[in-house]
């Protein structure tokens, strides 16, 4: 596997070595050693977590305030843009977004750090997303920034309005949300 860095410190696209043949293919989607030596975290996965959604579904921009939780985030089905934004007060990148495409073809993965909002548009007629997390969901603790906030001004490849759900139709600005410090 192979590590790439973001324009974010911290974030990371990882590529993993796909051995492919008639038969169709194989690929460590993780391995903690690997992932440490990339990362320098010795990451300790809790929850893995499937969605499954249809074109022009946007999820997020989410995050949990206490109990932050890393995603190592994958997609199996379909294609998605994939966004995470630094929501660290104290960090040089705080406020900045880099978003990324991933796909069942492709088999890249984003590595979003505790401390960052995440989020992703569905590309594809339907996309399935599968993400390991570092800490245990914690709904009293859930926040969400707007998708669509002027002060990130995030490049959404949209086709037209998108899907939200209820929740992520009610997030607020960067400006007004509650974030790390």
């Amino acid at each position: 596997m192979k590590g790439a860095p973001t324009a974010l410190p911290g974030a990371l696209i990882l590529e993993p070595r796909v051995v492919s043949d008639a038969r169709g293919f194989f690929f460590e989607s993780f391995n903690r050693r690997v992932f440490a030596q990339l990362t320098g975290l010795d990451a300790d996965f809790v929850q893995d977590n499937h969605s499954r959604s249809q074109r022009g579904v946007l999820r997020g921009l989410h995050y949990q305030i206490r109990q932050p939780q890393g995603k190592l985030v994958r997609v199996v089905v379909g294609e998605v843009f994939d966004v995470a934004v630094d929501v660290r007060r104290s960090s040089p990148g705080f406020g900045r977004w880099v978003g990324t495409r991933l796909s069942a073809q492709d088999h890249r993965m984003l590595w979003v750090p505790p401390g960052f909002a995440h989020g992703f548009l569905v590309t594809s007629k339907v996309a399935e997303v599968l993400y390991k997390t570092t800490d245990y969901a914690a709904p009293e603790h859930e926040r969400c920034i707007a998708w669509n906030d002027p002060d990130l001004a995030i490049d959404w490849p949209l086709e037209g309005p998108p899907m939200l759900s209820a929740k992520d139709a009610q997030g607020v600005r960067l400006r007004e949300a509650e974030v790390y410090p």
